[in-house]
């Protein structure tokens, strides 16, 4: 193959991840599994690929059920009658078919579950919008072909798995789970021990066979071919595995995410890569690499902090903690989330809270209904990763007074915050309609995460929302500030963004656009009393008369006070 700038690029990622072995044929097997030649023109580097337009729905295939009718369907039915102006990008979680996990568990990465539908409805949803699917590479369900044909010798599969001696000293491992990390399984070698990250019905995959790449690239082709434009690397930083190491973000890791960026946006130039990885703050953002790994990483860290501050009515660390936060190059951005089906990890809060802090927020998570997932530490012990719970009940009242009358308004503000900061928000469905915590489908299906991964009948669904209900007005009052969301330049996820100093209990930033014609203060009351904040301390010097975007009401008297009810916000315009 001739020598060109993408074959030296792909070979020099692949020398790092592979040092022993002569790279030139996979050099050439890996381009061929993507289809491209080696003369594929490279994409123009440190492009946006959005804009304040981007907002991102998170849901599942079968979020939504109706008798009789694919859930994709059901779904896409949804989007366009419901919510096709406020969104612009869908993250359809694991749809293939899977044997635990709610789908993360995957037996056949090449097939759509027949219970939500077929590849068309996938495609069918791209048609329309931006889709984000997951690639699950970390690990695969323990009944998958490729794991039993590791039990039987045979290939695909034979030496796919990370096989481990019982006695190798795996101590310094970080788990995000409480489960053995080693499973045995007898294979017709004999009896082997296989790593298992997350659980023994979930097999790491061995990336350090070049096979296993492979697989993994076919798999990306496969969804691109669909539509599929952006890529969620689940639990990506466990990836590579090196016994006597923490075996998390290892180089390794670090390296196969530039490959697997690097042929993913030569093949579809508007193609992005987000990381998943729940961890510290500090580990997370090295995920942007030198923008040249993840085009957006999980701001992982904002969940808990902005939980934190609205129920104990104190912006004081979610504040220090936005002042340190680097603003992205080109080409990269934040994505901002509150809910999500899984819980409001712990992990990215270490640091940043105390463990006192944790603690009352964990006990007032449980106050509110909530559950407590944990984790095992390099010692043995068992220490909480995260809090399960719905956000409509998480932000549900105080620390102090436990739930309030302030509900309805303490959750918009915080979808508010989430909307206005840089970054591109996701939003999830059940974040959409105020789902409360489903404790029913934890007693049924005995995982904590089930509380916030509530199946709705759309029927029943589309009656609560023509109907005087909650979710009604949770979803009217957000589908509507999303809409001016999308409006506004000043917006954009890599605009520019400082923390204003406003006191404890006022939180606000200001952004302005990249041309620098628009800004925008958001202010939010994040107490449950009233609060004031004089117009003078706000640099309100670009025009005579600021608007808020969300009352439209005037400000013209620079002397005047800003008074904001519990739990308010504004977003002062000066266009």
């Amino acid at each position: 193959m001739q020598q060109t700038i993408l074959t030296q690029r792909v070979a020099g990622h692949l020398k790092l991840i592979y040092p022993e072995l002569e790279v030139a044929d996979l050099v050439a097997e890996s381009l061929a599994v993507m289809g491209l030649s080696a003369d594929t023109p490279s994409p123009e580097p440190h492009r946006n690929l959005w804009d304040q337009s981007d907002v991102m729905m998170i849901t599942y295939g079968d979020s939504l059920k109706r008798a009789g009718e694919a859930p994709l369907h059901t779904l896409a039915e949804f989007l366009d009658k419901r919510v096709k102006e406020a969104i612009s990008t869908v993250h359809i979680l694991p749809f293939f078919p899977y044997t635990s996990d709610d789908g993360f568990s995957v037996m056949d990465y090449t097939s759509v579950n027949p219970a939500l539908g077929e590849w068309e409805d996938v495609s069918a949803i791209c048609n329309h919008y931006k889709v984000m699917g997951d690639l699950v590479i970390n690990h695969c369900s323990a009944r998958s072909l490729w794991f039993e044909n590791f039990k039987a010798g045979v290939d695909p599969g034979s030496d796919y798995f990370v096989e481990i001696p019982a006695d190798a000293d795996l101590s310094a491992v970080v788990r995000p789970r409480t489960s053995p990390l080693l499973r045995e399984v007898e294979t017709v070698n004999g009896e082997k021990c296989v790593w298992c990250t997350f659980s023994h019905d979930q097999v790491d995959l061995n990336f350090a066979n070049p096979k296993v790449l492979l697989e993994i690239l076919g798999i990306i082709k496969l969804y691109l071919d669909y539509g599929i434009k952006w890529f969620r690397l689940d639990a990506v930083a466990f990836l590579w595995k090196v016994p006597g190491t923490n075996c998390i973000n290892l180089p390794q890791t670090h390296e196969v995410i530039r490959l697997l960026r690097l042929l993913i946006e030569h093949h579809t130039p508007d193609a992005v890569v987000i990381t998943e990885t729940n961890i510290p703050n500090a580990e997370n953002l090295t995920y942007f690499g030198n923008a040249n790994e993840a085009h957006l990483i999980y701001n992982f860290s904002l969940p808990p902090l902005l939980i934190n501050s609205l129920v104990n009515g104190s912006c004081l660390h979610l504040k220090q903690w936005l002042m340190t936060m680097p603003p992205a190059q080109n080409g990269t951005t934040y994505l901002n989330f509150i809910a999500s089906h899984d819980g409001v990890g712990l992990r990215p809060a270490e640091g940043l809270l105390s463990e006192w802090e944790l603690e009352t927020l964990i006990a007032t998570m449980q106050r509110f209904g909530g559950r407590v997932s944990s984790r095992t530490t390099p010692d043995g012990k068992a220490k909480p990763y995260e809090i399960n719970i719905s956000l409509w009940d998480a932000l549900s009242g105080t620390v102090a007074n436990g739930p309030d009358e302030w509900q309805f308004a303490r959750y918009l503000c915080a979808e508010a915050v989430m909307a206005a900061l840089e970054g591109v928000p996701a939003y999830y469905i059940h974040s959409f309609v105020g789902t409360e915590n489903d404790q029913e489908r934890v007693e049924h299906t005995g995982s904590f995460r089930s509380i916030n991964r509530h199946i709705w009948d759309a029927d029943e669904l589309e009656e609560k929302l023509s109907g005087d209900t909650h979710h009604a007005r949770v979803f009217q009052a957000l589908t509507n500030l999303l809409k001016i969301r999308r409006k506004q330049k000043a917006f954009h996820p890599n605009a520019t963004m400082f923390t204003l100093h406003t006191g404890e209990q006022l939180f606000a930033f200001w952004r302005q656009s990249m041309d620098r014609r628009q800004s925008i203060f958001a202010i939010y009351n994040f107490s449950d009393r009233p609060q004031s904040l004089p117009l003078s301390e706000l640099n309100l010097t670009l025009t005579d008369c600021w608007t808020d975007l969300i009352s439209g009401e005037k400000y013209e008297d620079r002397g005047a006070q800003l008074k904001l009810m519990p739990y308010q916000f504004v977003w002062l315009n000066n266009l």
